[in-house]
């Protein structure tokens, strides 16, 4: 792919990508996106591609995407993107759910921010261990006399969701909803975008009963004693800290980020443990390798493809060579920077003891993932706890699928079988 020469108002000549339709690429790239990736960084770091109906900017290299998660002339503000695109971007909320803190800019993100990181401090992460562990074990006590699983259904989407759903107090009748309408909103699957104005329904009418539903706020001096919805609620009644608005755009945030990406961080990082069995014997011979293993598996399975919400430029600015005009849409692709080789060794490789650190699976910058220390947490008490008490866990299919989704790399199933406990034997 050639770059052709544009004269710009700068002092030199910069190159500007061609145009590409994203659709050409299937259905390779939900299979595999790292061959376009790797092109893409090679031949086009910064380039226009039109994407489920919008034409963004899409950048693919380590470093620039690093740079450009930090910098100030990209602006997260939900309404200049609304502005721009004529059209709030693929999620498909209306802006009543589009302004919680990872679309804002300062100062308005370091003031919701600030509200909700109490909840995420080490000390009552670390405090939910018990809980989360509690969870674990009743969901591999139902599977473990069958010998067989599929681990996405069956436990890597109710461990993380039971985890936030508890923290948020959504009854457990209400969970699969929540889940189905949510997928609606990513298009996680094909012929999605006819039913995206149900699903905004669905989320905006929800949402809005249980923030009724848990009444008279919990004081604000009391708000750490009840769900993280009550301190939110509690910063609207009493500190005056968010609006009607701002509540349910957290409260949406909170809850689908809460889930959706360690379901992921789970299957995905299951599935390249078993694709590589040296690394899935040298992590069940030395469990101590966990916390390092999961930073590798984020990094290679990304769980976020493609960033979920665009960004604006403010001004004209200049990303890997390529000059994007003020007033464009730009997305940062994750999962290109972190199989960069320019970053990481034989990036294509899984190595649970490699040395390079700096993967941006949660992002980087102010918008780091607060919630990062749970779904570090939830992946350290799943993979122990599999590897534990599922011995010899196998793929029992070929044939995977992967979820068409522009934003999430998220398998449909994942069938495994395993030995079954001899304690278990005959129990099914």
């Amino acid at each position: 792919m050639r770059m052709p020469k544009v004269n710009v108002d700068v002092d030199v000549e910069l190159e500007v990508a061609e145009h590409i339709d994203a659709a050409s690429w299937e259905p390779e790239y939900t299979k595999n996106p790292y061959p376009v990736f790797a092109r893409l960084r090679e031949q086009a770091p910064a380039t226009q591609i039109t994407m489920e109906g919008l034409t963004v900017w899409l950048v693919t290299r380590y470093d620039d995407i690093r740079d450009g998660l930090s910098d100030p002339r990209l602006s997260n503000d939900p309404e200049l993107a609304d502005t721009v695109t004529r059209a709030v971007p693929w999620v498909g909320a209306s802006l009543a759910v589009a302004r919680h803190m990872l679309r804002v800019d300062a100062p308005d993100h370091t003031r919701m921010r600030r509200l909700v990181a109490k909840a995420f401090t080490p000390r009552r992460i670390e405090a939910l261990r018990p809980r989360i562990q509690e969870i674990a074990d009743e969901l591999l006590a139902a599977i473990q006399p069958r010998g067989r699983a599929d681990i996405l259904a069956e436990f890597a989407l109710p461990l993380p969701l039971t985890v936030i759903s508890d923290l948020f107090g959504v009854p457990t009748e209400a969970r699969q909803d929540f889940v189905r309408w949510t997928n609606v909103l990513f298009g996680v699957d094909e012929g999605d975008a006819a039913r995206l104005p149900e699903a905004r329904r669905w989320i905006n009418d929800y949402l809005a009963r249980l923030i009724a539903s848990r009444g008279r706020a919990t004081p604000l001096a009391d708000a750490e004693q009840g769900t993280l919805l009550d301190g939110l609620i509690a910063a609207r009644d009493e500190g005056g800290q968010l609006n009607d608005d701002e509540l349910v755009a957290m409260a949406f945030l909170l809850l689908v980020a809460g889930y959706e990406t360690t379901v992921n961080l789970i299957s995905n990082g299951l599935l390249s443990l078993l694709q590589y069995p040296d690394q899935y014997a040298a992590l069940r011979a030395d469990p101590t390798l966990i916390r390092p293993a999961i930073e590798e598996l984020l990094r290679y399975e990304s769980p976020i493809k493609v960033t979920p919400f665009v960004r604006i430029t403010t001004t004209a600015v200049t990303i890997g060579g390529v000059a994007i005009p003020a007033q464009q849409p730009v997305l940062f692709a994750f999962g290109a920077a972190n199989r960069d080789a320019a970053q990481f060794a034989d990036p294509d490789r899984l190595d649970i003891s490699r040395a390079e650190r700096g993967h941006l699976a949660f992002g980087h910058g102010v918008h780091f993932c607060l919630g990062a220390p749970l779904a570090r947490l939830e992946a350290e008490i799943a993979f122990t706890t599999l590897l534990a008490g599922c011995p010899d866990l196998a793929l029992d299919s070929a044939a995977l699928e992967w979820r068409h989704s522009r934003v999430l790399r998220a398998l449909k199933r994942l069938p495994v079988t395993f030995a079954v406990p001899a304690s278990l034997a005959g129990h099914v």
